[in-house]
């Protein structure tokens, strides 16, 4: 179920609106915004160490985590592009946001509509997750790897978690807005995770409290130590 039939959505983060064209007509999962995108983008909002939401008596928890300075970032599965240009207007600013061929046009034309808010046009790159060409032409490893609501397919698990652990630092991390959209899918995700990553589930009252659903929640995901 998509989360909105309005063909625009406006997201504020930090002192600047996203504004984000849908193409409910189209047929590709991705020209939609999802809720995910909205829960993390927001989640960062709120604890970014830049961003303008937090008082100075507000403890941190995330501080070092969401530390940006000299990082490099990946978008798997960005869409509409809502979490990547959220993280690029909060400070990481090497930033590549990815997705497969029929879902660029859609990237494209928002990151067009928001250049004034972000400055800039923000990296795009072709990358479908079994493509081991592709994982390698972005530049790997990534200090973090970004996804939302990517997970609704049973065939489609495999190659995602595999590009993430090829994509993401040893000591790097995984930002995951997830919801269950296919039981099947999600059983089998969380089985192959718990081989490559460890998970830590972001508290709901961490969550920013306008964006927060009882079905979305945030992950963070750390790389197993491997043994010598």
């Amino acid at each position: 179920m998509k989360f909105t039939d309005s063909p625009v959505i406006d997201l504020k983060i930090k002192d600047k609106t996203l504004s984000l064209q849908q193409d409910n007509g189209s047929f590709h999962v991705g020209t939609s915004v999802w809720p995910c995108s909205l829960v993390l983008s927001k989640f960062l909002d709120r604890w970014t160490p830049q961003s303008t939401n937090l008082t100075t008596t507000t403890p941190n928890p995330y501080s070092t985590l969401l530390s940006f300075q000299n990082r490099r970032a990946i978008e798997l599965g960005t869409g509409c592009g809502v979490t990547g240009m959220a993280l690029y207007l909060l400070g990481l600013t090497d930033i590549v946001l990815t997705d497969i061929h029929p879902v660029m046009p859609a990237l494209k034309h928002n990151l067009k509509r928001n250049k004034q808010v972000l400055g800039k046009m923000l990296k795009t790159a072709i990358l479908y997750w079994s493509n081991v060409d592709q994982i390698n032409g972005v530049s790997p490893a990534f200090d973090f790897v970004i996804a939302a609501d990517v997970v609704y397919i049973e065939e489609s698990v495999g190659p995602l978690v595999k590009a993430m652990e090829m994509l993401v630092k040893d000591d790097g991390v995984v930002l995951l807005g997830y919801q269950v959209r296919s039981p099947e899918a999600d059983k089998l995700f969380w089985e192959i995770c718990g081989e490559v990553f460890v998970i830590e589930k972001v508290p709901k009252e961490d969550l920013h409290p306008e964006y927060c659903y009882e079905e979305t929640d945030v992950f963070i995901f750390k790389k197993k130590k491997k043994n010598l």
